[in-house]
């Protein structure tokens, strides 16, 4: 006999297999003897009052066994010698269009301008050792994508578009805990993820599919009004619809498409710091004890949303036991990031803290910074030759302003990955931080007047936000919390313009513009959600296109 239970339970009761047996024993009148398993489908915690509950859906075993996988399998046939579709980007979008390929029977070519997971370690740690960030192989670019070396959070709201339950799955096949089909907010950890994504690697090249590293796109061949392949910098050709899936941070990419009449859009991001308090501190203000999460919770995640003169500002990629990292993709950027382990043990949580921002904006001439970012260079030169829309917002005008903003931090952080940081109360009281916390991020932190500097717009905006966020969470509002900024890749500045009904471009047959870095994603699973989407759509314009 199989029964499932919603249950709402102590975090002691929740804690093991064994003491799920026993409640479930207890409560429903069975005896524990006969109850072989118990599998938990799904898991939230209730932290709203003093009392913490956990509630569950659970699936309980009588008398019976339960099956060996706790997921649906993908079978994955052998594509050699089938119709090729190319997929420009490794990140989530292009992993699993690769693997929707293989499964609708045609073979990906994958082409990713960054090393393969394991080698981009190598690159990650000389941007802190050494303060160097190579163009190629950094937090954006590699094998993974951005998500390879930033937590491997799973959650999304994404369900309306493609199966989220489908997503898991295929990473449960490839090595991930089965855990995240029951988790309310699943994370895999950047600990655990890249063996994940060598698994998947593994299973493209094993069914017939090709996967080039350090091969990047640098044009694509247009014949008429169809896309029919790309060229790399290797100096190869190859030909097939192309699956654009390159990440939000592939700002050549961008200029390419622009330059080439590519059509493309000016994309709302969002903008800021990386807050980070002691772990503790949030355990003790989430769980509403002063001793913190105890034996059996998780360590604690907040998410915080207010609107502040018209524009949201809300916490993001919020990465409980975890540590901020250098995320820029090029030389005079600072960027940085949040990343968790697998087991969140860290003594730190952060998150991102950030300011709605749409493209009209710009229009505003106090955020006309980004007009400096180029002046002299040959990108400008190209540009200014080019008609700007009549709205009058440029469609790279948002990726400008995230340009010059990282590269106003990366002066005030001395022209190295030392990021400029404020402690969180000094910020609100317009005060310089005479010395700063103790930090995870490794290449360091230089005391920085962010009241100043950063562009009003979002710099008083947060300021009134953390004010109210201390309101409502006490002890919140703290100097033992350190603003990190500068955080402006949240996702992409721009948009591809595609079909709503075949995902192709508005005006290139066979091109499909994917994931986050089309603007059509933000996330893991949303991205991996719109890989099979355009996967599916690729196949259909080779179906019927011979």
């Amino acid at each position: 006999m199989i029964q499932e239970y919603q249950l709402r339970v102590l975090p002691e009761q929740a804690a093991s297999e064994q003491s799920l047996k026993q409640y479930i024993s207890r409560e429903k009148g069975l005896d524990v003897r006969t109850v072989q398993a118990v599998r938990v489908l799904r898991r939230s915690i209730d932290a709203r009052q003093r009392v913490i509950f956990v509630n569950l859906k659970v699936r309980v075993f009588v008398n019976e066994q339960p099956a060996d996988d706790e997921f649906v399998r993908t079978d994955y046939p052998n594509v050699e010698g089938k119709p090729s579709v190319i997929v420009v980007g490794a990140g989530p979008g292009g992993l699993f269009a690769a693997l929707k390929l293989i499964e609708l029977g045609f073979r990906p070519v994958v082409v990713e301008r960054g090393k393969n997971v394991r080698e981009r370690k190598a690159d990650l740690a000389r941007i802190s050792r050494e303060h160097k960030v190579d163009p190629e192989s950094n937090y954006s670019f590699g094998e993974g994508g951005a998500g390879a070396y930033s937590d491997g959070k799973l959650y999304t709201r994404s369900k309306k578009r493609g199966s989220v339950e489908k997503i898991l799955s295929v990473f449960c096949q490839h090595g991930a805990s089965p855990s995240i089909l029951a988790d309310a907010h699943p994370h895999i950890g950047t600990d655990k993820l890249p063996g994940v994504i060598e698994n998947m690697r593994e299973t493209i090249l094993a069914c017939g599919g090709e996967v080039r590293f350090e091969t990047r796109m640098d044009a694509l061949l247009i014949e008429g009004n169809k896309a029919v392949g790309i060229e790399t910098n290797r100096g190869e050709t190859l030909r097939g619809p192309v699956i654009l899936a390159t990440g939000h941070s592939a700002r050549d990419v961008y200029r390419w498409l622009y330059a080439h009449g590519v059509a493309i859009e000016a994309k709302g991001i969002a903008a800021g710091v990386r807050l980070e308090h002691p772990a503790k501190l949030i355990d003790q203000i989430q769980y509403h004890n002063k001793n913190g999460r105890g034996n059996y919770l998780p360590p604690a995640e907040y998410s915080f949303v207010q609107q502040v003169g018209g524009r949201g500002v809300y916490s993001f990629c919020m990465c409980p036991g975890g540590f901020v990292v250098p995320a820029a993709s090029g030389p005079h950027q600072l960027v940085v990031n949040g990343m968790s382990p697998s087991n969140r043990g860290t003594k730190w949580s952060n998150a991102g803290m950030v300011v709605e921002l749409r493209p009209d904006d710009l229009l505003d001439p106090a955020l006309q910074v980004q007009a400096e970012a180029f002046e002299n260079s040959a990108e400008a030169q190209t540009e200014r030759l080019m008609q700007t829309p009549s709205d009058g917002i440029h469609p790279l005008a948002m990726m400008r302003f995230q340009e010059k903003l990282e590269q106003v931090c990366w002066q005030q952080g001395n022209m190295r990955q030392t990021a400029p940081a404020q402690r969180m109360a000094d910020f609100t009281r317009r005060k310089l931080s005479y010395d700063l916390p103790e930090t995870s991020y490794s290449p360091g932190l230089v005391s920085s007047p962010l009241h100043f500097w950063l562009p009003p717009f979002i710099g008083e905006r947060i300021g009134k936000a953390f004010q109210l966020f201390g309101k409502a969470s006490l002890g919140f509002l703290t100097n033992d919390a350190v603003m990190i900024a500068v955080e402006t890749r949240s996702s992409a500045p721009v948009r591809i313009v595609r079909r709503p009904d075949t995902l192709q471009h508005v005006a290139i047959e066979g091109l499909f513009p994917c994931g986050e870095g089309a603007g059509y994603a933000g996330g893991i699973v949303s991205a991996a959600i719109d890989g099979e989407r355009c996967a599916e759509a690729a196949c259909a314009y080779l179906a019927a296109n011979g």
